[in-house]
């Protein structure tokens, strides 16, 4: 039986969309605590001429950024292949101001604004790539002023930002203490497994003293804590034959369903007690027909966690359910050669927590709060994950407007007051860089 293309697509994004259903973006967060000083601090930057100027042009812009939107939604970007929507991203920061452009090695696009003391260095990212296939129709739509289209909220939306932050600290002349990198990173999503905020972390680019990130929510999203997970793709290989005449092989499909069996049963007793733990058997195939004995069998599964060391549980726990399974049908097959397994880890996020008296959070807090929001300190699996887990102040805030269906074909994002949600990323961003006088 073969699946067309079309066919594909849909349940490559329904599976995606399963992962979003049960995303950051919908898990209740807890509600910060903000010290006076940090809400007089941005109350009073927030009443500077220069951020009011800035406000205004931002205001003044509504009808580019939508046509910026949809112009960079339409050309595809998924994880590694986002050569073209980098480009034209790169382009978009340099015509917006940025002292100096370049597309790095992974794929990443940076801009550096210098500031006036290049002693500090704070990243503002939005991630390039979407969940969806290279052959997918993404081709905005219009109904009424709602935009529907693949990757038109996550995180096109996000990439928005930027530009639109640049072009209005230039216009209002607003210059900071420290330099700041605007970033279109590569590989947030899926398989992508953040290797473009892995690779501005590994020590080889300049330091980052401070990450802020925007991917999904509102204003009153402050993501401090990053959601740990692994990934791997476990594949189970034999001599495979006929179902008749090769009988008595071992059998990798069925090596496959009592390894499945034996983790889900034991990962569930695993994780109805302690730190909040997940797993699921995601994809799974192999086999060439009905009547052969399959040569390979394959499932990709991923693991969450709160804390490390729960992850690691039941990380242990897959592994043992495998090797039980392997050893179970190599001793029961009758003929042939053993079945191998090869396990594969296909994604590494680490998870952290940082205080929320940090003062880059208390500040993103109090500008919440000053755009009439109550800030929601939330957990999630964001590019801040590497930060946070190597103790770097860190933020995932909101792109603003209202969206939804998020990683889905029928994607749509409507510009409720979305300008509201790059004053407040512009803000913060100032606050954490400082406002050179």
């Amino acid at each position: 039986m073969r699946i067309s293309l079309s066919v594909s697509i849909v349940l490559c994004v329904f599976f995606a969309s399963f992962e979003n259903a049960f995303s950051q973006e919908d898990e209740a967060g807890k509600t910060g605590k903000i010290a006076p000083e940090y809400q007089k601090e941005i109350a009073q930057l927030a009443q500077n001429k220069q951020i009011q100027a800035a406000f205004q042009l931002i205001l003044s812009e509504n009808k580019r950024n939508r046509e910026e939107l949809i112009m960079l939604n339409e050309i595809p970007a998924p994880p590694y292949k986002e050569e073209k929507r980098a480009a034209r991203f790169a382009a978009m920061l340099k015509e917006a101001g940025a002292d100096s452009v370049w597309i790095d090695k992974v794929g990443n696009v940076i801009a550096l604004r210098k500031g006036k003391n290049a002693k500090r260095c704070v990243g503002f990212d939005a991630h390039l790539d979407t969940v969806f296939p290279i052959e997918t129709d993404v081709k905005v739509k219009f109904k009424g002023d709602t935009l529907y289209a693949p990757g038109i909220g996550d995180n096109t939306r996000g990439l928005i930002l930027l530009p639109s932050i640049l072009r209005a600290m230039k216009a209002a002349k607003i210059e900071t203490k420290a330099d700041v990198l605007f970033i279109g990173t590569v590989g947030e999503e899926g398989l992508g497994d953040l290797r473009g905020v892995k690779y501005l972390f590994n020590g080889e680019s300049r330091k980052i003293d401070a990450w802020i990130a925007v991917d999904g929510g509102d204003i009153s999203r402050v993501n401090t804590m990053g959601l740990g997970s692994y990934r791997y793709r476990i594949t189970f290989r034999g001599p495979g034959g006929h179902s008749w005449g090769a009988f008595g092989l071992a059998n990798p499909q069925h090596a496959l369903g009592s390894a499945i069996h034996y983790f889900s049963t034991s990962a569930d007793k695993y994780t109805k007690s302690g730190a909040r733990t997940s797993y699921n058997v995601g994809r799974i195939g192999g086999g060439t027909s009905v009547n052969s004995i399959a040569f390979e069998s394959w499932m990709e599964i991923d693991m969450r966690s709160e804390f490390p060391d729960n992850l690691n549980q039941v990380d242990a726990i897959l592994k043992a359910s495998i090797k039980k399974a392997l050893d179970e049908h190599n001793t029961m097959k009758r003929m042939g050669p053993a079945l191998t397994v090869d396990i594969v880890k296909i994604g590494d996020r680490p998870s952290g927590e940082l205080p929320e008296t940090l003062p880059l959070i208390q500040k993103t807090m109090a500008v919440s709060t000053f755009f009439g929001e109550t800030p929601q300190l939330t957990r999630g699996s964001t590019n801040s994950n590497i930060p946070i887990s190597k103790g770097i102040p860190a933020v995932t805030i909101g792109r603003g407007g209202k969206s939804g269906n998020a990683h889905s074909l029928n994607e749509w994002w409507y510009d409720f007051e979305g300008h509201k949600a790059i004053q407040a990323a512009l803000l913060t961003l100032v606050a954490e860089a400082g406002l050179a006088k």
